[in-house]
């Protein structure tokens, strides 16, 4: 998965999040969601990269010489949390979103 958060913490203001939806807390509950799936899916896509290391019988030999296992364990920790990372994509425009109640049927 790409980086497309800057890392670091930036100051935000809150009401600039209403452009869009005209309502900071309908804001932030999409952002909240779309972090949910960001989160989803990261922790699937770690899971897998990891699975491919597991094995069925434990050899404490091996935890400790596992460097790759490591490494992909260091590089999801490096990564932009959830978090801000769709709080940049609903930032740009990058995240759909809809109400089902204004929808016509």
């Amino acid at each position: 998965m790409k980086q497309l958060a800057n890392a670091s913490i930036v100051t935000r203001d809150v009401i600039d999040l209403a452009h869009e939806t005209k309502n900071v807390y309908e804001s932030i509950a999409i952002i909240s969601k779309r972090a949910r799936q960001v989160s989803t899916k990261m922790k699937e896509e770690l899971s897998q990269k990891l699975s491919e290391f597991a094995t069925k019988e434990d050899n404490l030999e091996e935890i400790f010489e596992n460097r790759e296992q490591i490494e992909i364990s260091k590089y999801y920790e490096r990564m932009p949390k959830p978090s801000m990372m769709a709080l940049e994509e609903f930032i740009e425009g990058k995240v759909y979103f809809r109400k089902p109640d204004e929808e016509v049927l």
